[in-house]
């Protein structure tokens, strides 16, 4: 085979055979195949699109680029979930001891954070002593005593992934459902999980910006994952306004903690951690139907087992679960000051892209993978879509480094304020799959 034929196929509008997409695949994973040519078929692929089938070739070949986690000796349907991301998007926390509470072996391999949004890994980081990267052996060991298990992916999950991503982040080649289906996904299939809730986000603060995209990326997961026998549902949540009162990895912490203690139930962030775990007892044969799902759920925050599961996942990986009961032994920012309205309205819209960036700013998230992060630093959000706020109320708090001198005009200047109080949207769009 040739690449120039590849990518000329490709330019053309055609598809591209299993065999095809392995060969460009595995030369592109051990450098057998030029950069530059990878490149050009990226491009070929963002303009010309894929079919499924090609769609899914792309993901098995990508996923058989490294080795794949074998789960056989965890009992239970293993269930995982992957979410898109956004700011404050802290529900693998949340959910992921309420469903080991529950009896569902729970596996997760989850990313770090990149611009404005936060990763998983980043969050679990600020429990101190508590380790991210997990060996095979660790893994499965913590899945099989707590039901629960998450950790940093290693380099072998995937590596065709990891270099092609980077070409697309240099060539302008991210922004094609093909490409991020079978980024995702490939790495959901080698981590061994037998079924999968997706939460995809939709909105100006997530990828998606638009419904219709947001189903289309969906539905090409979902198609995906039905084709390799996978149970699969994807969940279409609003993304917009920061999720939670939290921005920031510390304090993302503590906001997690809270709601698994049984606080802030009413909340979207608690609503929509809520649903996903439901959707995944569903799937581990725990629960027939949503409103049983729901009562075991709302059981296991109430008699304390979800927390006590995050506690034992804790200190079985090295940390220090006494942090989640005293949140003194988290990492700490050097100020926190209050940021107060200077006019009067109705929270119409936050922007939470901007916020993420002005956490980014004070040292929450990473403007390159290479920076590292002030695990204390970060934003609490007081004001909340639909609030009446007047001046002087406080809308923000920044937990700073001491000494950051902070411009509270960029903080306020995320707030819309209108006359009147905005009608309420859903959180939930839509859902997709089995």
């Amino acid at each position: 085979m040739r690449m120039y034929d590849l990518i000329y196929t490709k330019k053309l509008g055609g598809a591209l055979s299993p065999e095809q997409i392995a060969f460009w695949v595995k030369g592109a994973a051990d450098g057998s195949v030029p950069d530059e040519q990878s490149a050009s078929l990226l491009m070929a692929i963002c303009w010309r699109g894929m079919t499924t089938e090609e769609t899914l070739a792309l993901t098995l070949a990508m996923r058989d680029s490294g080795k794949r986690m074998d789960l056989s000796a965890v009992p239970g349907t293993k269930v995982d979930k992957h979410s898109t991301g956004g700011v404050g998007d802290k529900t693998t926390l949340i959910l992921g001891p309420i469903v080991a509470a529950c009896g569902v072996p729970c596996p997760m391999f989850s990313g770090r954070g990149l611009g404005h949004t936060g990763g998983t890994v980043d969050k679990f980081a600020a429990i101190p002593g508590l380790k991210v990267e997990l060996t095979d052996a660790e893994f499965i060991r913590s899945l099989k005593e707590t039901r629960f298990a998450n950790s940093a992916p290693t380099g072998n999950i995937a590596p065709a992934d990891k270099k092609l991503y980077a070409l697309r982040d240099t060539t302008a080649t991210v922004e094609s459902i093909p490409l991020i289906t079978a980024s995702i996904m490939s790495k959901k299939l080698a981590g061994g999980a037998d079924a999968l809730v997706l939460d995809v986000k939709c909105g100006p603060t997530a990828f998606m910006k638009t419904l219709e995209d947001a189903r289309t990326l969906a539905q090409s997961m979902v198609d995906v994952g039905t084709a390799h026998g996978m149970q699969i549902r994807a969940l279409i949540t609003r993304m917009d306004a920061p999720l939670g009162w939290a921005i920031g990895n510390a304090l993302e912490v503590m906001e997690s903690v809270e709601i698994l203690r049984g606080e802030h139930g009413d909340s979207e962030l608690a609503q929509m951690s809520f649903r996903l775990a439901a959707e995944m007892l569903i799937m581990g044969g725990a629960a027939k139907a949503l409103p049983e799902a729901r009562t075991r759920i709302e059981a296991s925050i109430q008699d304390g087992s979800a927390l006590e599961t995050l506690r034992r996942f804790v200190a079985l990986n090295g940390g220090d679960a006494r942090a989640l009961d005293d949140f003194s032994r988290l990492p700490q920012a050097g100020q926190t000051v209050d940021i107060r309205a200077d006019r009067a309205g109705y929270v119409a819209a936050i922007d939470g892209r901007a916020l993420g960036l002005l956490a980014m700013e004070l040292g929450a998230g990473r403007k390159d993978q290479k920076d590292v992060l002030d695990l204390g630093v970060g934003i609490r959000v007081h004001a909340t879509v639909g609030q009446r706020i007047e001046p002087g109320d406080v809308v923000f708090t920044a937990h700073a480094k001491a000494g950051y001198s902070l411009k509270a005009d960029a903080y306020l200047a995320t707030l819309e304020l209108a006359a009147a109080q905005p009608v309420a949207v859903p959180w939930l769009l839509d859902t997709i799959g089995c």
